[in-house]
């Protein structure tokens, strides 16, 4: 078994650490310039566009998610633990110049998965009435290969769909049971009623479940961070200039981030932030494929507002509340403190609120969790269709078989299932990449078939060639 775990962690460095580190930001680059930088002018027009929408309460066919919908289920799984305890990794581990290094990838993430969300439109199919899609989809439809397609649906299954399940629901087990002073084992039979009443709703209860928690959850977190950051506001332009100073000259910093240089902190902050907003990760397009959007193009402008308020929002509040409210100690070398980077967070909200902060957190943390389930789930299931040549009995019985991992996490020490789940989202990326990098020019395409349609002024209109029986 320990020889099991050493493989299992070289085979993350090697993924995590290069791999996908330079491809994913490579690819952030190259889609950006290929689609001349649509972070800068498709973004805020689409949430205003998306806020009128909800307003008028846009509905859509059954078997179908409103685009506001996908982009809840979506920010679902993107918005985890890794906005709280993965960002506090990042900035013990590289310094606070990891954040800036984090905002810059999370910046040409946006890129990357405006093009996962309009080839998932494009290629997305119809499975007994109801939509489905994801990379396994395009780079089926797409690439037109099969094998790789399978490759991607089976790592998908495996991180999302069993391993992830397992250590989120662990999180939430541990976090409640701690804060609260219950018994675990009612914890657990508590989240299974939830999750297992979710689940067998269908798509319907998890759009439904989803566009209700998910911006109710990100509000509060967001809400309590800026109470924080203004209850320290006098510390607020010194951590922006530690977060500067940090990503181009970490060991300026009082004399500490002791051992750590730019390398370090571009590193830990690259990877988070890929982690964070799943950006080329190939997770997200399952939802957005799923949004009755009148053009692809306008989904993938939706897609880019999820990591807007994942990296830019809800990662930066983070930082922010660690680095003004005094959590954050940069006279300690890093080693010491990634140990001790959960309870970094724990203590800024204590500072703020006292005891009532480290509640707070893990209620907050217990539902991002709960929504990453959730999410997860949905892009899991995605991919079993495509595996069982959507056969709908093993369909069905894949829910039971989640629900009897989720329990079964909750008994578990995370440390080598996380790592696990961790390989397995590697390997899920590494086909995606491969993918997004060839139909890139078909996203561009589609952008400027969009700015065509809607200059010449008329309904907006789009042949969707796979969504048939």
């Amino acid at each position: 078994m320990e020889l099991i775990e050493k493989v299992i962690k070289i085979i993350n460095i090697a993924l995590w650490d290069y791999i996908l580190l330079f491809g994913l930001v490579g690819l952030g680059i190259y889609m950006t310039v290929l689609l001349k930088f649509p972070q800068f002018k498709r973004v805020f027009p689409a949430l205003k566009r998306m806020i009128k929408d909800i307003i008028n309460k846009v509905e859509v066919p059954a078997g179908r998610m409103t685009p506001f919908q996908s982009l809840s289920t979506a920010i679902a799984a993107q918005v985890g633990t890794g906005n709280i305890i993965g960002v506090a990794t990042a900035v013990a581990s590289g310094g606070p110049g990891a954040a800036f290094w984090m905002m810059l990838s999370a910046f040409f993430g946006m890129s990357t998965i405006f093009a996962e969300a309009v080839l998932a439109q494009k290629y997305r199919e119809l499975n007994n009435g109801e939509l489905v899609g994801g990379p396994a989809y395009y780079i089926k439809n797409g690439l037109k290969n099969k094998t790789l397609s399978y490759i991607f649906a089976f790592f998908c299954v495996v991180a999302l769909g069993v391993v992830g399940i397992m250590v989120q629901s662990n999180s939430v087990a541990v976090s409640v049971s701690t804060s609260f002073n219950l018994p675990k084992v009612w914890v657990s039979l508590g989240l299974l009623a939830v999750v297992a009443a979710v689940l067998t709703g269908g798509m319907e209860r998890i759009a439904g479940f989803t566009e209700k928690v998910v911006p109710v959850m990100a509000f509060a977190y967001v809400f309590g961070a800026i109470l924080i950051i203004i209850f320290y506001r006098s510390n607020i332009i010194p951590a922006i200039k530690m977060v500067f100073q940090g990503a181009f000259s970490p060991k300026a910093i009082n004399g500490g981030i002791l051992g750590i240089g730019i390398q370090e902190s571009i590193r830990f902050g690259v990877a988070r932030g890929l982690f964070s907003n799943e950006a080329g990760m190939g997770s997200t397009p399952h939802s957005h494929a799923v949004a009755g959007a009148d053009h692809p193009a306008e989904q993938g402008f939706i897609a880019m507002i999820g990591v807007f308020i994942s990296t830019f929002l809800i990662c930066m509040c983070t930082v922010l509340v660690s680095l003004t409210s005094g959590s954050y100690d940069p006279t300690i070398p890093a080693a010491t403190m990634e140990k001790t980077a959960t309870l970094m967070t724990q203590t800024g909200f204590a500072n703020g609120f006292g005891s009532f902060g480290e509640i707070f957190l893990s209620v907050a943390l217990s539902f991002f969790s709960l929504t990453t389930i959730v999410g997860w789930y949905f892009f899991a299931e995605s991919n079993v269709k495509l595996l069982v040549n959507k056969n709908k009995k093993v369909v069905g019985m894949f829910k039971f078989v989640v629900l009897a991992f989720l329990l079964y996490g909750t008994t578990l020490q995370e440390g080598f299932v996380w790592d696990l789940a961790d390989t397995a989202m590697g390997l899920m990326a590494l086909p995606n990449v491969i993918a997004i990098f060839f139909l890139g020019k078909e996203a561009r395409d589609i952008l400027r078939d969009y700015d065509r349609q809607v200059k010449s002024g008329k309904p907006l209109h789009f042949d969707f060639e796979f969504e048939k029986e």
